[in-house]
């Protein structure tokens, strides 16, 4: 092996050393990539022919999503010159831009969508935690009009906001795509559901037990716990209180390795989390590599297309798909600068992009999806939400990260702690609370009508004037509330 090739296997290997346990197959000293392949017809057949090309141009098929009409496949050299252009292939997209040693190894029963239902089963570095609040302040809650609902006691209250009855609760699935969920958490043990949770930190639905947790190797691993805690932490006077407690909630673990959320992990986690009922999946990060994916760059056009045919996917089949606006404090409306991709790059710095508005935040920016921005306790946007007229839905409390406690989010972390966050994921997580709580009233409500619903009642709250909810730019349709 000769010596860049000997450096770039040594660098991969401690990378992916550090972040858990090594998933890929070694190679002979061949640098891999990613690719997302798909065909003209987004089902079954579009899928296999999907497969049969990247077979022929070299690649290995390791992943295929029959919803969609794509396939995963690890390739080296021009694969993707091979396979553009083929009749019946759509698009072809490296998803990552720093090479890993070989594709994924093989794992006993992943692959299988639909695994698990038949069973009864990003800010790095250290977060500080703080005590156990004991339900106690609230803010978010009380902004979004849950407070006054939940009550206490420690089987939780017997009717919920809309007349939606505990019961009716438990009977709703929503999905949390993130870094993985702690369901060994008190306030989470009974909320997640093994049997609708999976890891899909390399593009394929593994449903092995635990493989939704998170991986304390992995920075921000504990983002996701956090999340799942403003969704549905358990009532009971104890630690939080979620926005729909009672609802189940299936961890899909997105957060990989080498701490990214690649395009096939959200893929896989859409698509997994659609076809085991989910009401509502949130996503709280955007698509790694590129934090904007450009149409006039051929991977990232498949990139975008990828993603959402799982989002349409999603939403057909009845589930609203919720996502962070990001914190970058960006009008969406607008140019841009992006000055972090790619983010896997593992040298030098990225240089700083200056794009207009045809590039996107996946899976924010895309068609349909409910985009949530932030506010603070005061109900005054927060100075890191992106915004933009016409691409953000609905705002929601995010806090303030230098508020400490009494002014960020204070939701579960790893370990049956707490930690005090904010950002647009936390705002996100408010949406699909609300939602799971809509439909728990209305299961006969699609995804579109759960999500009108929101909006009315978001809409018929807000006051008018600069900075107030009626400023379409901040806040959407208006501050997210329960509807009554």
């Amino acid at each position: 092996m000769k010596g860049p090739a000997r450096a770039l296997l040594a660098m991969l290997l401690t990378a992916l050393v550090l972040g858990g346990a090594v998933p890929y197959v070694s190679g002979p000293g061949r640098a891999y990539l990613s690719y997302l392949v798909l065909g003209e017809r987004a089902d079954a057949a579009g899928a296999a022919l999907a497969g049969a090309g990247s077979k022929e141009a070299g690649g290995q098929v390791v992943q295929e999503y029959p919803q969609i009409g794509a396939v995963l496949a690890y390739a080296t050299g021009d694969f993707a010159q091979k396979l553009r252009g083929r009749p019946g292939i759509a698009a072809v997209g490296a998803t990552r831009t720093a090479p890993v040693v070989g594709p994924p190894r093989g794992v006993a029963g992943a692959g299988d969508f639909a695994a698990g239902v038949s069973a009864d089963a990003r800010d790095e570095g250290v977060t500080p935690v703080v005590p156990d609040p004991a339900q106690g302040d609230g803010w978010n809650l009380a902004m979004v009009g849950a407070v006054s609902v939940w009550g206490g006691g420690a089987t939780g209250p017997a009717v919920r906001a809309g007349g939606a009855s505990v019961e009716a609760l438990r009977k709703v699935l929503v999905a949390v795509l993130d870094s993985g969920v702690d369901d060994t958490h008190p306030d989470l043990r009974a909320a997640v559901d093994p049997k609708a949770s999976v890891s899909c930190a390399d593009g394929r639905p593994d449903a092995r037990t635990g493989a939704w947790r998170p991986d304390p190797g992995v920075g921000e691993s504990g983002h996701g716990t956090h999340v799942a805690g403003i969704v549905g932490a358990a009532g009971d006077g104890r630690g939080v209180s979620g926005v729909a407690p009672g609802v189940r909630i299936g961890a899909v673990r997105l957060l990989g390795p080498l701490g990214q959320y690649y395009a096939e992990n959200i893929v896989c986690g859409m698509l997994w989390a659609a076809d085991h009922g989910a009401r509502a999946i949130n996503n709280s990060y955007f698509a790694d590599p590129w934090k904007y994916n450009c149409p006039e760059d051929a991977d990232q056009a498949a990139i975008t297309a990828a993603v959402g045919r799982a989002v349409d996917y999603a939403r057909r089949k009845g589930a609203v798909v919720v996502a962070s606006a990001g914190n970058d404090g960006q009008d969406l409306g607008a140019g841009r600068t992006d000055e972090r991709s790619p983010n896997d790059r593992v040298s030098g710095a990225a240089r700083t992009r200056y794009l207009g508005t045809e590039c996107v935040r996946l899976p924010g920016e895309l068609p349909g999806v409910v985009t949530v921005t932030a506010v603070n306790r005061d109900g005054r946007p927060s100075g890191y939400s992106n915004f933009g007229r016409g691409h953000v839905s609905l705002a929601a409390p995010g806090g303030d990260p230098d508020g400490g406690p009494r002014g960020a989010i204070v939701s579960d972390w790893p370990g049956g702690q707490y930690a005090a966050l904010a950002g647009t994921s936390m705002a996100a997580a408010h949406v699909t609370g609300a939602v799971a709580v809509v439909a728990a009233g209305h299961p006969e409500y699609g995804a579109d009508r759960l999500a009108g619903a929101l909006a009315e009642a978001a809409s018929a709250g807000c006051s008018a004037g600069p900075y107030g909810c009626g400023d379409r730019r901040y806040f959407g349709a208006g501050l997210v509330v329960l509807p009554r």
